[in-house]
């Protein structure tokens, strides 16, 4: 179904953004193949094509992050954030640069705004818990699990993170009781079932 926006543009115009889509396709099928850098390209000619093209951005981002390029994901998901303030996925992904790059304290506020649009969002619940507990913040990072576990309660990984946090502050009974919950839902880090067989 064409929307009333894409009636009023002319048939050039229509082309041009045929064309970024094409590209923006092309470097997605590209990125699931492991070619970054091709991916990267083809994300570029889309941008190139549509210079306000907020998803091609952010995935362009998700890409250089693939290559450890954290500074530059960043500055491709502020532009992607400049064009549209209200894409979720873009503060998530900036929160994530934010923390590989060690800046907690940045990574919450954007997973905060990303929470804020989507507050069903559970990997951004996740992710924030994770800067939590790098801030040794563990009782709010214990908080942030159990609401990604509320709208996700099969995330093994949520369980886990939140049995470590719990062990942080002695809770022994709890953080075996996430271990193990964690186990039972398919998690298969030796580390996690070593350390239930110390604790528990």
């Amino acid at each position: 179904v064409v929307t009333s926006a894409a009636v009023m543009l002319t048939a050039p115009e229509i082309a041009r953004a045929e064309s970024a889509v094409f590209y923006y396709n092309r470097a997605i099928d590209k990125y699931d193949a492991g070619d970054y850098s091709g991916a990267i390209s083809d994300y570029s000619k889309a941008i190139e094509i549509n210079p306000r093209y907020a998803e091609a951005y952010v995935n362009r981002g998700i890409t250089k992050s693939a290559l450890q390029d954290y500074s530059g994901a960043i500055v491709d998901y502020s532009k992607s954030i400049e064009i549209n303030p209200n894409l979720a996925d873009a503060y998530y992904n900036r929160g994530i640069a934010k923390s590989d790059l060690q800046d907690y304290s940045g990574a919450i506020v954007d997973y905060n705004k990303a929470i804020y649009i989507n507050p069903r969002y559970a990997d951004a619940y996740y992710n924030r818990g994770i800067a939590k507990s790098d801030l040794q913040d563990y009782s709010g990072a214990i908080v942030d699990y159990s609401k990604a576990i509320e709208i996700n309660p099969r995330d093994a990984d949520a369980y886990v993170n939140r049995s470590v946090a719990k062990e942080q502050i002695g809770d022994l009974k709890g953080a075996c009781s996430d271990a193990r919950k964690a186990v039972s839902l398919g998690d298969q880090d030796e580390a996690n079932k070593r350390w239930i067989r110390t604790n528990c």
